[in-house]
């Protein structure tokens, strides 16, 4: 196991609910039984808070503790795009454009794609937000 995934994954600061929220979503990986649910405060297209709960492996919990904190604070349509975009971040000649999203990188690399399924989880659950 990887020092920095777990080192990630207990930063636990939105492994939370969201009061008031405004948007939810929840889902389970097939794969291998990992649940995720995200709740979101959305305003004027913009995340402004973000909360995470699940029955899940450390590297879906690591993925999820990232993913919150690079989200908030943005706008959907970016987030969206990110999603869109995470899949591909696995292969090394795909670069993660954005600076604020480099922290992905210690995630998201060719080592951890036999848990890409787990990883990927967050923003697909994500994804089913920011798509609409």
């Amino acid at each position: 196991m990887d020092l920095e995934v777990l080192n990630i994954a207990a930063d636990t600061a939105n492994n939370r609910d969201v009061k008031n929220r405004t948007h939810v979503s929840k889902l389970k990986n097939s794969m291998c039984g990992d649940e995720m649910q995200i709740e979101l405060i959305l305003k004027n297209d913009k995340i402004l808070d973000f909360g995470y709960q699940g029955k899940s492996c450390i590297y879906c919990q690591a993925s999820a503790s990232l993913l919150s904190k690079i989200s908030i604070n943005n706008k959907k349509e970016k987030i969206n795009d990110l999603c869109d975009r995470a899949e591909s971040y696995f292969d090394d000649d795909i670069k993660i454009a954005d600076k604020k999203w480099n922290s992905l990188k210690k995630l998201i690399k060719k080592k951890n794609i036999n848990k890409k399924d787990c990883i990927l989880l967050p923003f697909k659950t994500l994804k089913k937000i920011v798509s609409n």
